[in-house]
This record gives structure tokens, sequence and C-alpha cells, in this order.
């Protein structure tokens, strides 16, 4: 025989060999497997913050929200392509329960008089948003996204995102994006595709 063929031969049963010894093998015939008394999440739910102490009743919202089929609510263009809202998906946002929309108007009520704050005293930094959001408990954990006047955040339940300047003030509740932004949170549209 020859070294190429001993080789060959030789690595085939190492590899053999290693299958053998690493093949798990806990479940036997005839044996019951132990069941969690609970069904695990697939997702451990992200973590609350501007939570209010009562949240209003659900009203209907006059904002338009996107929806998760790829076909926006208002504006329909019948001259889209058949495939705009698979081309699309990545900028929708998840479609909100008027329960959730409800507690969701309650939260932006909480951030808009921490920002407002910020505003009376003149100060719209990064540095004093996040303080403001920081008060009410959001934080990093909460996908916190500030950048030149732009705010987000993840409520645990909606996101809330808007601008502050030293003249305005915007507040928007929606749903988290399937596709966010890479490197901002949950909250923020993706400029650009997948």
């Amino acid at each position: 025989m020859s070294l190429t063929t001993r080789l060959s031969q030789s690595a085939v049963t190492a590899v053999l060999l290693a299958l053998t010894v690493t093949a798990c093998g806990t479940e036997h015939p005839g044996q019951q497997q132990a069941q969690s008394p609970l069904p695990r999440r697939s997702f451990t739910p992200r973590p609350k913050c501007a939570q209010p102490a009562e949240t209003p009743p659900a009203q209907a919202s006059s904002s338009p929200t996107a929806s998760t089929t790829g076909t926006p609510q208002e504006g329909n263009n019948e001259d889209r392509p058949p495939n705009y809202g698979d081309n699309h998906a990545y900028r929708m946002s998840a479609e909100l329960s008027p329960a959730k929309r409800a507690k969701g108007e309650g939260s932006a009520a909480l951030i808009r008089h921490e920002l407002e704050k910020a505003r009376k005293e003149g100060d719209v930094s990064k540095k004093r948003i996040t303080a403001a959001l920081e008060h009410l408990g959001c934080g990093k954990q909460h996908g916190v996204y500030i950048w030149d006047g732009f705010y987000s955040v993840h409520t645990g339940d909606v996101c809330v995102s808007g601008h502050v300047t030293e003249k305005e003030l915007t507040i928007q509740v929606h749903g988290a994006y399937a596709e966010p932004q890479p490197g901002t949170g949950p909250c923020v549209e993706n400029r650009g595709g997948h």
C-alpha cells in the first residue's frame, strides 16, 4: 500500500472514531424524558421603562402606522410593482394593538414631560436627553438611541421616538422594526436595504 492510501485510511478511521465517541445518546428506548412544568419562551422580553402608573383607555390614533404585511395603511399606491411590499418589508414596523398603543401613549406622555424639561432648560444635548430618559429608567438595554436631535427608546412594549430641539419636540409611538438600522436599537427605521 502506498503512503497516500494509508494516510487516507487513517484519516477516515479517525473521523469515524470521533463520530462514534461524540455521538450523543442520552435517550434510551423505553425511558421517559423529564418535561419542564412550564413552557419556555423562545425569546427574552425587553425590560420595561417609562411605564405610566395608569394606562389611558385605548383610543383610535390619527397617526399612520406601518403594517407587517408590507402594505402601507395610508396612501396605498396601486402603481407600485407587485413585489414592492416584499422589497420594503425591512422598513415596516410591527402593528400595535389598541391596548399597546394606549400604553405607548402613556409612556410617550412621560417621555414628553422629561424632554420638555430639557427644552425649557435650553439643553437638548445628547447628554441631557440621555439623562432625561435615564430618569424614567430607560437605558442602553432599552435600545436608547440619540443622534443629532433624534431619539428613540423601546419601553418594553412599544417604541417612542421623535426629534427634540430648542424650538420643537416631536414624539411618535410605533412598533419595533423587523430590521432596524444596524447599531441603533429596535426603534430606528433602516435607511438601507437588506
